[in-house]
């Protein structure tokens, strides 16, 4: 007797075997590490991984009110010692639902249709145990992981400016054109007062304005140890041409000359 397959087309073409589609199927929500017990290989292919109990109350097996409760345990003994029995709360209030199932060959087939809706937490009796495993989990990924990385330059000169290191270079145009540096994390460390008096009014020899930016890059100050200097030394423009920008005080343009 040749055995009759039901089929039927889905919209890109393929054929859906529905054969299964009237099958009753459970639909179990389950913790992962549960999951990871049940998709393990056991070595002995033909010991089961896990057994449903069921229990029934005989004096109440008509009664809605006491259906049956379902608990399942696992078999095996899995690395961490993970709890081995949980109660299976049993739902049939949820939107109708069938499982399918593809092959790589393209095949897709109907499974069955959900009857039963199953949200598995631990049992009683398991409930320390398994917080204890959460805890060491949360635990697990507060902490940061480290890393070491070897520096082939060790002598930090590429991580900061080294004292002294002033270009009093002429600017060019094409110097001009360059975006400004972004500032750094490094703290800037403070010269002598004397000495960066000094400093300044070498670079207002170089030219009549500054701004503060350009400053404290030609300069690398910290910003309000040579905002203090300005105030003493310099002018600053609010308005006109060169607006935005310091100049030396006229008593100091005149012992400059």
């Amino acid at each position: 007797m040749e055995e009759q397959v039901s089929s039927k087309q889905s919209n890109n073409g393929a054929y859906v075997d529905t054969s299964k589609a009237e099958r009753a199927v459970w639909l179990m929500k389950c913790p992962p590490l549960v999951s990871r017990s049940l998709c393990a290989s056991p070595s002995d292919s033909s010991r089961p991984v896990a057994k449903v109990v069921v229990s029934i109350d005989p004096l109440n097996s008509n009664d809605d009110d006491s259906p049956p409760q379902f608990t399942m345990e696992l078999a095996g003994n899995e690395a961490g010692h993970i709890p081995k029995c949980y109660v299976m709360d049993m739902s049939k209030d949820f939107i109708p639902m069938s499982v399918f199932s593809d092959t790589p060959q393209g095949k897709i087939s109907v499974e069955g249709k959900i009857l039963n809706k199953f949200d598995m937490r631990p049992h009683n009796q398991n409930l320390e145990l398994y917080a204890k495993l959460c805890r060491e989990r949360t635990n697990k990924y507060m902490v940061k992981s480290r890393q070491i990385q070897v520096i082939d330059n060790d002598s930090g000169a590429h991580m900061r400016p080294m004292p002294g290191m002033i270009s009093f270079s002429t600017s060019g145009p094409s110097e001009k054109k360059k975006a400004p540096a972004k500032a750094t994390d490094t703290k800037r460390t403070r010269r002598d007062r004397g000495e960066m008096e000094e400093i300044v009014f070498k670079l207002f020899e170089r030219q009549p304005n500054w701004s503060l930016r350009n400053l404290i890059q030609e300069t690398d100050q910290p910003e309000q140890f040579l905002k203090d200097i300005l105030k003493d030394l310099c002018v600053y423009n609010n308005k006109g041409t060169n607006q935005g920008t310091y100049e030396l005080k006229p008593e100091y343009r005149k012992s400059g000359d």
